[in-house]
């Protein structure tokens, strides 16, 4: 079964355009969208198990230059 999540992201201030178009080209990710509000950018991904999606989050996302905060929230079907 795939997990599916967004991932909500904080950037340095003017990082959010270059932030986007680097986790667009990380495999698994299916959209990533600059936004307004308290986050930068607003992430779809899809991954094989949930941890899958942890190492996903930690050593792809977070790693990239210019966040400063991610929060992962998992689609679930109520």
């Amino acid at each position: 079964m795939t997990v599916s999540a967004y991932i909500l992201i904080q950037t340095e201030v003017g990082k959010a355009a270059a932030v986007a178009t680097e986790v667009r080209l990380i495999p698994g990710v299916i959209a990533a969208d600059d936004v307004t509000g308290p986050y930068d950018c607003v992430v779809r991904v899809e991954s094989p198990t949930m941890d899958d999606l942890g190492r996903l989050v930690v050593s792809r996302v977070q790693m990239l230059d210019g966040i400063t905060k991610t929060t992962t929230m998992p689609v679930v079907n109520l």
